[in-house]
């Protein structure tokens, strides 16, 4: 009798339950009864080469142990991984297009809203470079005005994302649902992108003849 590592047979996002393991040649026609159901047997070889060239090999030595039974459904671990994931990798494939469409949304809202905000107050615009102000002033107050928003923004989305990561625990192994790098990692791109939105519009108005936008109406 031995004791071994934790073992998660139904799933990585299933929590590990208490099992025990009985060699085959001590199981009896008693124990299977009493299972009422019949035992698929599994083997389990470590190979230093590639699994399947020793595949024929494998399946010879097996029938020999087995007294003759069929050797089927044979398969690497890496493939027993991948099936055991593949619904977590197809979720989560999904919220990272979800995702991706979500943040050029979001670019291409902050992009409008600035652009639109800097054509309402083209004469604004006018009036301040005529009384002197600079290209650069008025780009930076468009940008900071912009970005105060985005800020706000962003720091709401941080809000929420942590109050919603308990939902995601379900779709994660081996990776924390609240990782500072990637909720900061996550700020700074949003803050780059609706910086990026908010300097092309202020560029543009920087660039605004003073004796057009006083006409403009």
């Amino acid at each position: 009798m031995g004791i071994v590592g934790t073992v998660r047979e139904t799933g990585l996002d299933e929590p590990d339950q208490p099992a025990m393991y009985v060699p085959v040649s001590q199981i009896t026609d008693g124990m299977t009864a009493l299972q009422n159901r019949v035992v698929p047997l599994s083997w389990f070889v470590r190979t230093a080469a590639q699994p399947f060239a020793l595949s024929t090999a494998l399946q010879k030595e097996l029938l020999a142990a087995s007294g003759g039974l069929p050797v089927a459904h044979i398969r690497s671990m890496d493939q027993i991984v991948v099936e055991s994931t593949a619904r977590a990798n197809f979720n989560m494939t999904l919220l990272t297009i979800f995702a991706a469409i979500a943040l050029l949304l979001a670019a291409i809202g902050i992009y409008g809203l600035m652009a639109y905000s800097v054509q309402q107050r083209t004469q604004e615009i006018g009036i301040r470079m005529a009384l002197g102000a600079s290209s650069e002033n008025v780009r930076k107050m468009i940008v900071v005005q912009g970005m105060i928003f985005a800020l706000i923004g962003v720091i709401i989305g941080a809000a929420g994302s942590l109050a919603l990561t308990r939902s995601m625990s379900s779709l994660l192994y081996g990776v924390k649902a609240w990782d500072p790098v990637v909720l900061i990692s996550a700020a700074v791109l949003l803050s780059a992108i609706a910086l990026l939105a908010t300097y092309i519009p202020a560029r543009r108005a920087s660039r605004v003849d003073p004796i057009v936008s006083l006409r403009y109406e």
